[in-house]
């Protein structure tokens, strides 16, 4: 399998968001065939000395977990983009550095995203779960369900709360973050930090030193010292395809964004699809609830966006989850990956007629595709009601939400 594809994320703050949002939003592209389940996890309380299993390794887990709402592909534990109850989202990005990635199984990027969601109530607190994690524990390990080869990377994270942005990128344990507050930002699989870090590995200079990439007495440029030689361009595509709007940046906006096959933002090759995409609204006005938007589903330009709100008593929704095989999981035994079981959840089904609809019968296809952005603006302008609403939000109107948006889609496809 060819190198990582550009997976991109974004997010953008008032001004250029409007009526005080943060949006958040990421594509997840990942090899065509793998299927990504969206699963509600309740917060949880723990016993002392217990430990939590990640996608390879086990460690320690802390007494309390927050309720989190994630994509992930099936096979694994982590997530690739998710929110927790406390308005925190955060998406990971596969990345190429100077330094190869280890083989050894460790936590992956993928992990630490989970991690940092169950264990933080803002973004800089997610910030120190997921370095502290990884001085401890290490990253590592085959990125994709693959025996024939390991695919393995570093990780740069965007990391979002009602405040404030995040960008952590890592070389193995080392690692450099820069706070944003304002404006737009994107992150993709290269690395984009330069000058300007606001917190950073206490080795990490001298490390680069040791290592021969910096000499000490240049300014320290992060992705010039760190990107393998041929490539520190920035990921420019997805970030000009955004700023390109010319009015505020809405959820809409954000959704068109993800769905832009022309800038590279939504891949669609040979190899690689947009398996999943998330967008989240996230008001600086506490009283209004966060909202988070999940496809469930590959290529944003042919799925339904459907919101889903943190209350106490959420619904769960099943049609949105994988098999479940257990400990003969393929993906858990060693040899791993010895066979790739059917992993397709019942809105993944569904949504594969849609699909071939779209790409075989032009006229049906393009009746379709309308018909599903209508249901998603239905949602669209529930969820602007919530928001601008001086009322407060009733749990009960909401529980279900997700689940409610799901089971339409479903019939609308049968």
């Amino acid at each position: 399998m060819a190198a990582a594809p550009p997976s991109y994320c974004f997010v953008a703050f008032p001004p250029r968001a409007k009526d005080g949002l943060v949006v958040f939003g990421k594509n997840s592209a990942r090899p065509r065939d793998e299927v990504q389940e969206v699963v509600y996890f309740s917060a949880a309380a723990h016993e002392q000395e217990s430990k939590v299993e990640c996608t390879y390794i086990s460690i320690d887990q802390v007494p309390r977990t927050h309720a989190i709402m994630i994509s992930r592909p099936a096979w694994l534990w982590g997530a690739e983009m998710g929110a927790n109850e406390h308005g925190v989202c955060i998406a990971n990005e596969a990345i190429s550095t100077r330094e190869p990635a280890a083989e050894t199984e460790a936590l992956l990027g993928m992990d630490l995203v989970r991690l940092g969601l169950e264990r933080a109530e803002t973004a800089k607190e997610a910030l120190d779960v997921i370095v502290s994690l990884l001085e401890e524990h290490g990253q590592g390990g085959n990125y994709y369900e693959d025996a024939d080869s390991c695919h393995s990377f570093q990780s740069a994270y965007l990391i979002v709360d009602r405040d404030e942005a995040w960008v952590l990128e890592t070389v193995g344990k080392y690692w450099a973050a820069e706070k944003v507050t304002e404006g737009v930002r994107c992150i993709c699989n290269r690395l984009s930090l330069t000058t300007k870090i606001d917190a950073e590995h206490p080795e990490l200079r001298s490390y680069a030193q040791s290592q021969g990439w910096w000499t000490g007495e240049d300014e320290f440029n992060f992705s010039e010292v760190f990107s393998p030689a041929e490539d520190h361009l920035g990921c420019c595509a997805g970030k000009d395809s955004l700023e390109k709007q010319e009015e505020s940046i809405t959820v809409q906006t954000m959704m068109n964004t993800l769905r832009d096959k022309a800038s590279g933002v939504c891949i669609d090759s040979e190899s690689f699809l947009t398996t999943a995409s998330g967008v989240s609204v996230l008001p600086q006005n506490r009283s209004s609830p966060c909202i988070h938007y999940f496809t469930g589903t590959p290529d944003p330009s042919r799925s339904i966006f459907k919101p889903f709100i943190f209350v106490d008593d959420i619904k769960l929704v099943p049609k949105t989850q994988s098999p479940c095989f257990g400990d003969d999981d393929p993906a858990k035994k060693e040899p791993r990956f010895q066979e790739k079981p059917d992993r397709r959840h019942e809105l993944y089904k569904a949504h594969e007629w849609a699909r071939a609809v779209i790409e075989s019968d032009q006229e049906q296809g393009r009746k379709l595709r309308s018909t599903m952005l209508e249901l998603e603006k239905q949602g669209l302008e529930a969820m602007e009601e919530i928001l601008t609403s001086s009322e407060p939000l009733d749990p009960a109107e909401v529980g279900d939400l997700f689940y409610d948006c799901v089971d339409t889609e479903i019939k609308f496809f049968k």
